[in-house]
C-alpha cells in the first residue's frame, strides 16, 4: 500500500524513496509530451526510426497517439520487454557495442533512403543510443568502435565530452541519420538523459547536429587525458567534420523535449511535500567524479541534521544528472556510478541516525549488474563489515554492488522504459 502520511513516509524511509522513484518515472513517460507536438500527417509516408533504451516504449506511445500508416524500426537494449504492434523493435547490446547494434544501425539508414519531400520521418530519441547504433565511417570496422566506446566509458569525461567525440567515428550520429533522410521532413522527440537537457547530445544525436567540430573533440581527448589507439587518431586527423546545424538538410525540421530529469524530480518533490516533507532540489544537471559528488551531498545531509542549514529537517534533498567513475589500471569490479555513490556516502555518513538515501538510474540498471541502484544509511559501513568486508577497499576497486550486497541495500527494479538519467533522494528524518 502506497505511503499517505508524513508519519508513514518518516518511520518507512526505503519505501517512502521507492515510492518517489516510482513518481518520477513515471513522470518521464513520453506519451503526453509527444501528444502536444504531433505533427500534421505527410502527404507521403511516415517513416519511424528511434534508439535509445527508452525507444520501445517511445515507439508504443508513438503509435497509440498516431492512426495513420507508419513503418519502421526502433532499437532498445537487449532486454526490453517492449511489445510495438506495428513498428520493428530490435535489440542491441549496451554500454558496449555489439554485431545487433551494428545491424540495427544499417537498418535505421535503410529506412530513411530515397524518401522525398513529401515524406515524414519521426526520430525517437532517448539515452543509450549512442552504444545501441553503432556505425563506424569507412575504413573502421565495429572493433575499432566497441573500442572507443571502452576507452570512453574508463575515462571518467562526462556524457558531453563523449558525444562530442563519438559523432566524428560515425555514420549515424551528429545528424548524419537526417542527413541521410534529406529531403524528408524530421521531427525529433527526445526523453533527454544528458545533464541540462542539451537534445543534440542525447544518443549522440542521429537526428540533431550539434556546433562542436573535430577541433571540440580534440580539445576533449586533450582535456580528459584519454590517449586512442593509432588508427582512430590516424582516422580523426583527416575525418571529413560532421554536418553543421545550418547545413540545408536540417531545414524545416523539428525537436521536441518529452521528457526530462528536472520533470521528473518535480514530480518527486510534488510528491513529497503532499505528504508534508520538503523538497529540496539541487540541480537536475550534476556531473563530476561520483564518490566526489557523494561526499557533497553526504556533506550538505550532515549540516541539515546537525546545524539545520541549509534546510530544516525533516526534508528531501533531490539531485540529478550524470556523474562519472573513472577507472584506473586497477580495473573494475561489480557495480555502476549509483551504487559507487552511494557506497561513498554511506562511509562519509557512517554513524549518523535518521540519514536514509537512494541513488538510481532511472532506466532501471546501473552499470554492470541488474539492479537500478542501492540504498544507503548510516548502518551501511557497519553492516558491510560484519560480513568481513573491507568497504574503503570494494570502494577502491570500484566492487560498489559487492559491498552493498553484503549489507542488503541492493534496488531491483528491472527494465523501467524510459531514460532521463540518475535519480538521488536523501532523507533526513530529524
Amino acid at each position: 500500500m502506497p505511503l499517505t502520511t508524513k508519519a508513514e513516509a518518516l518511520a518507512r524511509p526505503r519505501q517512502f524513496l521507492t515510492q518517489l522513484f516510482e513518481t518520477a518515472v513515471a513522470a518521464s513517460t513520453p506519451k503526453d509530451g509527444m501528444k502536444a507536438h504531433l505533427p500534421v500527417p505527410p502527404k507521403g509516408r511516415t517513416i519511424v526510426v528511434g534508439a535509445g533504451k527508452a525507444a520501445g516504449e517511445m515507439a508504443i506511445a508513438f503509435e497509440e497517439l498516431w492512426p495513420h500508416p507508419l513503418e519502421g524500426a526502433v532499437v532498445s537494449r537487449h532486454g526490453s520487454t517492449a511489445r510495438p504492434a506495428r513498428l520493428r523493435l530490435l535489440t542491441a547490446a549496451h554500454p558496449v557495442p555489439d554485431q545487433a547494434g551494428l545491424e540495427a544501425a544499417e537498418t535505421l539508414l535503410k529506412l530513411v533512403q530515397g524518401l522525398s519531400a513529401d515524406d515524414l520521418v519521426i526520430a525517437l530519441i532517448s539515452g543509450g543510443g549512442s552504444a545501441l547504433l553503432p556505425a563506424p565511417a569507412a575504413g573502421l570496422t565495429l572493433q575499432d568502435e566497441m573500442e572507443l566506446n571502452r576507452i570512453l566509458l574508463e575515462s571518467g569525461a562526462p556524457i558531453s565530452a563523449m558525444n562530442a567525440i563519438r559523432k566524428q567515428f560515425s555514420r549515424i550520429k551528429g545528424g548524419r541519420l537526417a542527413q541521410a533522410a534529406s529531403p524528408a521532413r524530421v521531427v525529433t522527440f527526445v526523453v533527454s538523459d544528458i545533464p541540462g537537457d542539451v537534445l543534440p547530445l542525447v544518443a549522440s544525436g542521429p537526428t540533431l547536429p550539434d556546433e562542436t567540430t573535430k577541433a571540440d573533440a580534440e580539445a576533449a581527448l586533450a582535456n580528459h587525458n584519454i590517449v586512442l589507439p593509432e588508427k582512430l587518431k590516424a582516422f580523426l586527423a583527416t575525418a571529413p567534420q560532421a554536418p553543421r546545424p545550418s547545413d540545408a538538410a536540417f531545414r524545416n525540421h523539428e525537436v521536441h523535449l518529452v521528457a526530462s530529469a528536472a520533470r521528473s524530480l518535480q514530480a518527486a518533490a510534488k510528491a513529497s511535500a503532499a505528504l508534508g516533507i520538503p523538497a529540496h532540489i539541487l540541480s537536475d544537471a550534476i556531473e563530476g567524479e561520483t564518490r566526489d559528488i557523494a561526499k557533497m551531498h553526504a556533506a550538505m545531509a550532515l549540516s541539515v541534521k546537525r546545524t539545520g542549514q541549509p534546510f530544516t529537517a525533516p526534508c528531501l534533498i533531490l539531485s540529478g544528472g550524470e556523474t562519472t567513475v573513472t577507472i584506473g589500471p586497477q580495473g573494475a569490479g561489480k557495480g555502476g556510478r549509483n551504487s559507487e555513490f552511494q557506497l561513498s556516502f554511506a562511509a562519509s555518513i557512517a554513524g549518523a541516525q535518521g540519514i536514509h538515501a537512494l541513488a538510481a538510474d532511472t532506466d532501471g540498471i546501473d552499470g554492470s549488474e541488474n539492479n537500478a541502484g542501492a540504498f544507503a544509511d548510516g548502518a551501511t559501513i557497519d553492516a558491510i563489515k560484519a560480513k568481513g568486508a573491507d568497504p574503503a577497499r570494494l570502494l577502491m576497486a570500484h566492487d560498489s554492488w559487492t559491498a552493498l550486497n553484503h549489507a542488503g541495500n541492493i534496488f531491483v527494479t528491472g527494465h523501467t522504459g524510459t531514460n532521463v538519467n540518475d535519480f538521488r533522494a536523501i532523507l533526513i528524518t530529524g
